[in-house]
């Protein structure tokens, strides 16, 4: 769970980060510090409210039933896989452009004043928040209780990304995103499938979906789940040794569709051709 985790908060960390870097170096170019102070009061509102929301669901669902909680948790985990896989999509199209709409965005709310400069910000850094927070639930979930591995992971993703974010800021650091995007999006596909197949398997637990004990495959007599390489495999993945059916299928599916989609290269409109005038060519002359 500490390398999926940190790729995860990483990944999320530096998306946060970039919309930070990007309204901070517009301010500070553009000789306008005076709305720094808008934009970090933007930023700390929503880092608030994405950690009240993820203490909400880790902590607030404790004491429910064993299906309530599992019937919350494999809907966060379906709802993060939405949120990832929008993600993915969104970044791989948007990593170039990014910069130019934000600094738009807030140079049409420096003239309308301190609460669209911080909104800006807010919209910004909190969309992130909240794919984050969800996250974090889901990834803990599927965890289990007394495994502090997804904690730790999301600490050293997130701690990354800000280091991440400084060294942009600073000039010290430069990444092509668009490689970067399009090879952490590989590799959050297959987590977000393991995730699906996670969240179907509590949706299972909780009687809403069927089939739990119709299973794809069982190779815990091969693959021992107390092993190192079965660890791993789940911190990663989310593999499990006794998968059903249904998330066998999800999780090809999601995988199939999803990675397809993702490494299919963009669409370009063709451009019309040069005309070139004919020799035989002559003006036309308006009456």
């Amino acid at each position: 769970m500490l390398a999926s985790n940190a790729l995860i908060g990483l990944r999320e960390g530096l998306e946060a980060a970039l919309v930070v870097v990007i309204l901070a170096a517009f301010l500070v170019k553009t000789d306008r510090r005076w709305a720094l102070r808008h934009v970090w009061t933007g930023v700390g509102v929503a880092v608030a409210l994405s950690v009240a929301l993820g203490a909400l669901l880790t902590y607030g669902t404790k004491q429910l039933t064993f299906e309530a909680q599992e019937l919350i948790g494999g809907t966060a985990s379906i709802i993060a896989v939405v949120f990832v896989t929008f993600m993915v999509f969104w970044m791989k199209s948007a990593s170039r452009t990014i910069s130019g709409e934000l600094k738009g965005k807030l140079d049409k709310a420096l003239d309308m004043g301190p609460f669209a400069i911080a909104l800006v910000a807010f919209l910004g850094v909190g969309r992130e928040g909240l794919e984050t927070a969800i996250f974090f639930y889901a990834t803990t979930e599927a965890a289990g209780q007394g495994n502090n591995q997804p904690l730790i992971g999301w600490v050293i993703g997130l701690g990354g990304a800000v280091l991440l974010g400084w060294l942009i800021y600073r000039g010290a650091v430069k990444i092509n995103l668009t490689k970067f995007f399009r090879w952490t999006g590989i590799l959050l596909v297959l987590v977000a499938a393991g995730i699906l197949a996670y969240g179907i398997h509590d949706l299972q637990e909780a009687g809403f979906l069927p089939g739990l004990t119709t299973l794809a495959f069982d190779v815990s007599a091969t693959v021992d789940p107390g092993s190192w390489y079965a660890t791993l495999l789940k911190g990663i993945f989310n593999f499990t040794p006794a998968t059903t059916v249904l998330q066998a299928i999800a999780w090809v599916l999601y995988v199939g569709i999803v990675l397809t989609l993702f490494l299919r290269p963009a669409r370009t409109t063709p451009k019309a051709p040069a005309v070139t005038p004919s020799s035989d060519a002559r003006p036309t002359v308006a009456a």
